[in-house]
């Protein structure tokens, strides 16, 4: 989405959206909570309070053919399938 389309989108001008992006204006709590809404994501996520080697890992795996993507999905849903189950039974 680029910075126009949010702009129309929450009803603000593109150089306000550009200035949260550059730390030259802070929205409001109401601001943030929408924009968490409108992404997806978290307040945390938002203000830039996340875990770095998590998103690092993200970007990795996006950059590989669907193929692979998949074969490494299905391990990870079985990795946490089985912790689940351990969990139940714990």
């Amino acid at each position: 989405m680029s910075q126009q389309e949010l702009g129309k989108e929450k009803g603000v001008s593109l150089t306000i959206i550009g200035n949260y992006e550059i730390d030259l204006n802070m929205p409001s709590l109401e601001t943030v909570l929408k924009l968490s809404k409108l992404f997806g994501v978290s307040v945390d996520f938002l203000m830039g309070e996340f875990d770095k080697e998590v998103v690092r890992r993200i970007e990795d795996i996006e950059i590989l053919d669907k193929g692979t993507q998949n074969h490494l999905f299905f391990l990870i849903d079985n990795v946490i399938q089985n912790y689940k189950i351990r969990q139940a039974f714990a």
